[in-house]
């Protein structure tokens, strides 16, 4: 009885603590539509730290990591070597389950926010994200310097879909803060998961989450969805449209 009430003590100490502090956010637009003249766009997440009377006194400045994540697939980097004047793939490496877009924000650099254990294991910076491959017949996530890491996040980095910017989460007041969550052109289409995680003093205070997704609309969302379920007419008809431009092409610029 005694064990029991003191491990029920200790779970509302333990909650008490947790709620010292609360994470309040919203993201500007929930549902993102692509249109054919769709460019890019940026959304705003905004937020608050609530804080209650179990809050220590001294904790006065926090810090803020956004996470964005896209929908998640296989992907595969492939290395390029020229033999006798050709370009040819010479060995590749299997990205599984990896986010399509990635994207971490912060309020000042990584690597002052916490220690390098706690980064780690909260997934602190694009070289603290888990990334797992095949290696052979093995499933690994290797060291951030591997050569096929480092030019897969390099290749995503370049069209916009892998960036992470420390400045990005401004604080309005000591617990209002704000970022912009920009998605290029060619964003994938599918949820968006958005974490935030709290920090004060280099420790870990607690995170929360929200989510937003990305979806076609009018004649793309159409060929989007004919291409998935009917996988055969939409092969057909492709085929179709290829042979009437190029009949149509042949007579618009045939030489009488």
């Amino acid at each position: 009885m005694t064990r029991t009430l003191l491990t029920i003590a200790l779970v509302l100490l333990l909650g008490g603590a947790a709620r010292a502090e609360r994470l309040i956010v919203s993201v500007s637009n929930h549902r993102v539509t692509v249109t054919p003249n769709y460019s890019g766009e940026e959304l705003v997440l905004f937020g608050s730290v609530e804080r209650d009377a179990t809050t220590p006194a001294d904790r006065t400045a926090y810090d803020l990591v956004v996470t964005v994540r896209g929908p998640r697939a296989d992907m595969v980097t492939r290395r390029k070597e020229r033999t006798f004047g050709i370009w040819i793939n010479t060995d590749y490496r299997q990205f599984l389950q990896v986010p399509s877009y990635l994207a971490l924000f912060a309020n000042r650099p990584f690597d002052a926010i916490t220690s390098p254990e706690i980064a780690r294991r909260q997934q602190i910076g694009l070289n603290n994200v888990l990334l797992t491959q095949r290696v052979g017949g093995d499933y690994a996530d290797v060291v951030p310097n591997d050569a096929f890491r480092s030019a897969f996040i390099r290749l995503r980095t370049q069209r916009g879909l892998y960036r992470e910017d420390p400045s990005a989460v401004t604080f309005l007041t000591p617990t209002l803060f704000r970022t912009g969550i920009p998605l290029p052109a060619e964003v994938p289409i599918g949820t968006y998961e958005i974490e935030i995680k709290l920090f004060a003093n280099g420790a870990f205070i607690g995170k929360t989450e929200t989510a937003f997704e990305i979806v076609k609309v009018g004649f793309e969302q159409f060929v989007a969805t004919t291409a998935r379920h009917n996988g055969f007419l939409y092969g057909l008809a492709t085929v179709a449209m290829a042979l009437m431009t190029g009949w149509m092409a042949s007579i618009v610029f045939r030489k009488d």
